[in-house]
């Protein structure tokens, strides 16, 4: 191998990211602990995003550090199929007592794209395994995200993480999204588009029921924006699915741990989906990880169909339920337990909001959605869209904080163990920024 000298920004291709502009001038990133990173020049940023939304309990805890290190001396890794090991047991009962009603059996992966092409494969075999093989078409809806890889993208409703990459799954097809303006800067839930969920309806009528597997949805699309959904939507789209043997999956990746004051958004909305897909927030971060939370009845006409002795669903990863990745699991699900946080999240939501609203009087603010400690701020477009979103991450880099832009959509999402005097410093600073964009 040659150690000589390398350009170093040649090397690393970044994603999602303008690579020819980004290293020119690049913001790394070379230190975080608690509610803060610290770049290259040692200056500290205040996180406003969670990391990617993945940190939810701050930077650097030494619970998860200790578990991580204590497992890699006792065992590093341990082959998944035909083979597993104790704490991958462990991590699914813990998620089993706070995951919804009886979705109380966990497939591990290592992302939330894997989770979502997982809970598509289940979804298929399941009413395979009831002899309903012909239900091959998914439901989702514009502006969706769910990920990266093929059925994600399939599934996706922004338009530019998926024009480039051909057609996708065919079959695939998309209920409107929620954004109205009837509920611009509107708390919460807005009062109109309930009847949005009765395009699934439509489809129903026009290709069959017969002929859908499964509904897709985040119950607060996240990476879009931040668009919660109004008022009985996603009741509405429960009881469509009821109706007619539909299953109905919520892509929890962003909304799962806290982030909407209780540990998952199905409970803050009232409404159990079948499947659940959640990453994130799972391991803190620390280790990647995801899972899909299963209705028992699912998971039991799976295996059931099976004989006895015979994989069940040839379907799996590498690194699913890996041992480095489950210790890092149970030490932020023995957190989120002790301390409280889903609680802690729920106080601490309306100062958050309260302040998230007021930014209001900024006239390049064009709307404003939020729910728990999640906010999504539309700033008008400036020249071509996405140039004032391009200016705005990095005058707040500049200004020390760390956010997440999409276009031209401000999102913030701090950690859930965020104090007020924290909060109040990332609105000071969002107020500064806001009026030189």
């Amino acid at each position: 191998m040659d150690d000589g000298p390398l350009d170093e920004g040649l090397h690393y291709w970044v994603p999602f990211t303008p690579n020819r502009s980004f290293k020119k001038d690049p913001r790394l990133l070379v230190r975080a602990q608690g509610m803060y990173f610290w770049n290259a020049r040692g200056e500290r940023l205040l996180d406003a995003c969670s990391g990617l939304f993945c940190c939810a309990l701050g930077h650097g805890r030494p619970e998860i550090l200790d578990a991580v290190s204590r497992q890699y001396r006792e065992l590093d890794f341990a082959p998944p199929f035909q083979y597993s090991h104790p704490d991958a047991f462990e991590l699914a009962g813990m998620l089993a007592r706070v995951t919804p009603a009886d979705l109380d059996h966990l497939f591990f992966v290592n992302s939330g794209s894997e989770a979502v092409d997982t809970a598509m494969k289940i979804a298929l075999l399941y009413h395979r395994s009831r002899g309903e093989a012909e239900r091959q078409r998914f439901v989702t809806r514009e502006r969706a995200y769910h990920g990266v890889n093929f059925g994600g993208v399939s599934l996706s409703g922004m338009v530019r993480n998926r024009e480039a990459f051909g057609s996708g799954l065919p079959g695939t097809l998309h209920l409107r999204h929620t954004w109205l303006a009837s509920n611009r800067f509107a708390p919460g839930q807005g009062e109109h588009g309930a009847e949005l969920a009765d395009d699934l309806q439509r489809f129903v009528d026009l290709h069959g029921a017969g002929t859908i597997a499964a509904c897709f949805v985040e119950p607060i699309a996240g990476s879009t924006g931040i668009l919660v959904p109004p008022r009985g939507y996603l009741e509405r789209l429960r009881e469509i699915c009821d109706r007619h043997g539909i299953l109905l999956v919520f892509d929890e990746v962003i909304t799962g741990f806290g982030r909407t004051g209780r540990a998952f958004a199905s409970d803050s909305f009232g409404v159990v989906p079948d499947l659940m897909t959640m990453a994130k927030a799972l391991t803190n971060g620390a280790i990647p990880m995801g899972a899909v939370a299963v209705r028992r009845g699912i998971y039991e006409a799976i295996t059931g169909a099976a004989p006895e002795g015979a994989i069940e669903f040839f379907h799996g990863y590498t690194y699913s339920a890996h041992p480095l990745a489950c210790a890092a699991g149970i030490a932020t699900q023995r957190i989120h337990r002790d301390e409280g946080i889903f609680e802690r999240a729920a106080q601490l939501a309306p100062r958050f909001q309260e302040s998230v609203f007021a930014l209001r009087r900024h006239a390049l603010v064009r709307d404003i959605r939020g729910y728990g400690l999640l906010a999504g701020i539309d700033l008008e477009p400036d020249a071509a869209p996405g140039v004032r979103g391009a200016r705005a991450i990095q005058r707040f880099f500049d200004a020390g904080l760390v956010v997440r832009v999409t276009g031209d959509t401000l999102i913030l999402a701090p950690a859930l163990v965020a104090e007020p005097e924290h909060l109040e410093t990332l609105f000071e600073i969002v107020d500064r920024v806001m009026t030189s964009l």
